[in-house]
């Protein structure tokens, strides 16, 4: 696979390139590598059949995600307990809808992904946010923090699990705990889990879901699962929750109402592709993006000591802690200055830092972290 030759976005509808078509961007997930030929291939054939009416999720789906808890997570849950999605956004969504009403709390741990702080606005519900705090060398979760803010009204806590944007892979050990802290309080814990296939080094740091926890914690979750970081088909439209308990099920479904779209035609036939045939294009994926990371991490310490990044374990996210620059909007500067568009960590709840993708081909990332550099320099 060739991920070196950068393919042009411009003009072609998509928010990373089209948003800001002034600037280099370095923001949104998504990369800029084409998807693997075999989930191409599925796309041409549904493609060919000509007729692309409402559309449900096929045996062949069904079975391929079925195949795929059980090889990558060593879970197989019964059919039922899966519930097919647009996407993991809305899912969100809908478990703070499902589980708080008005006068109820949505707990989660920053910084995080944007729409993690909110989705509570859709419930009428209160948002009660703990940072996450460094702890011999590594980001992990202030436990006394969470006791402290847990209350009465607060109904469901959202993991990211890998953490985005620090790029933890929390250990089994990590997660029990939270499932722990959750049903002590008899809060749901919801687990987003769309970045677990881009753990960078899986031996060393493998991924846990929340599906291998012990029988008695797991009834209390809602797992969040999707191909479409891993083999960038984010705008096909494709997740899956899946929720062992009947009771906690009925409720997120009913939550849904009128308010989804349906799922489109070609989603299903490319996260069944990307499930069977994806995982040799996904370990190329993981050695090109690990050498992508290494530029990087390299790059910032012999021209940009001022940036100190984190160095996580999953995602093609670099976390980056900018405020020993003097810039009290490092993004804003980075826009201006190096034509550059990075992700403002104050979305993410912590002002004063960058978010920056290096999914992109190795060349265009050392260009735009030339401009980063030079822009630097003349401050």
């Amino acid at each position: 696979m060739d991920f070196d030759t950068l393919i042009p976005r411009r003009g072609t509808g998509n928010i990373k390139y089209d948003r800001r078509p002034e600037l280099d961007p370095f923001w949104v997930a998504d990369m800029d590598f084409p998807s693997c030929p075999e989930i191409l291939e599925a796309l041409h054939r549904r493609v060919d059949h000509g007729i692309f009416g409402y559309a449900q999720a096929h045996a062949g789906l069904n079975d391929a995600v079925l195949d795929y808890l059980e090889r990558r997570h060593d879970s197989r849950p019964p059919l039922d307990h899966l519930i097919h999605l647009g996407g993991l956004v809305p899912a969100l969504s809908l478990a703070a809808r499902a589980f708080c009403r008005p006068g109820g709390a949505v707990m989660t741990c920053t910084p995080v992904y944007p729409p993690f702080l909110g989705i509570h606005h859709d419930a009428g519900a209160k948002l009660i946010t703990i940072d996450h705090i460094l702890v011999e060398g590594r980001y992990t979760f202030d436990w006394d923090g969470m006791a402290a803010a847990a209350t009465p009204e607060t109904k469901i806590f959202i993991l990211c699990n890998p953490q985005n944007p620090i790029g933890r892979a929390f250990t089994a050990e990590e997660v029990t705990k939270v499932a722990e802290f959750c049903r002590d309080r008899e809060i749901i814990l919801v687990s987003d889990e769309i970045h677990c296939d881009l753990i960078l080094d899986e031996a060393a740091t493998p991924h846990f879901s929340a599906l291998r926890l012990p029988e008695e914690l797991r009834q209390n979750t809602i797992t969040l699962l999707s191909p479409s970081k891993t083999w960038n088909i984010a705008g096909l439209g494709y997740a899956y929750a899946v929720i062992p308990d009947d009771s906690i099920r009925r409720r997120f479904s009913a939550a849904r109402g009128h308010t989804l779209s349906e799922i489109n035609a070609l989603a299903y036939y490319a996260a069944e592709a990307a499930y069977r045939h994806g995982e040799p294009w996904r370990q190329e994926l993981l050695a090109y993006l690990r050498g992508n990371r290494e530029t990087l991490l390299d790059f910032l310490a012999e021209r940009l000591p001022a940036l100190k990044p984190v160095v996580g374990e999953a995602t093609y996210l670099q976390w980056i802690d900018a405020r020993a620059t003097g810039h009290d909007n490092p993004a804003l500067f980075l826009e201006k200055e190096a034509g550059l568009f990075v992700s403002d960590g104050a979305y993410f709840g912590w002002p004063g830092w960058i978010r920056f993708n290096f999914a992109c081909p190795r060349p265009h990332l050392l260009q735009g972290l030339e401009k980063m550099a030079q822009a630097f320099a003349v401050t």
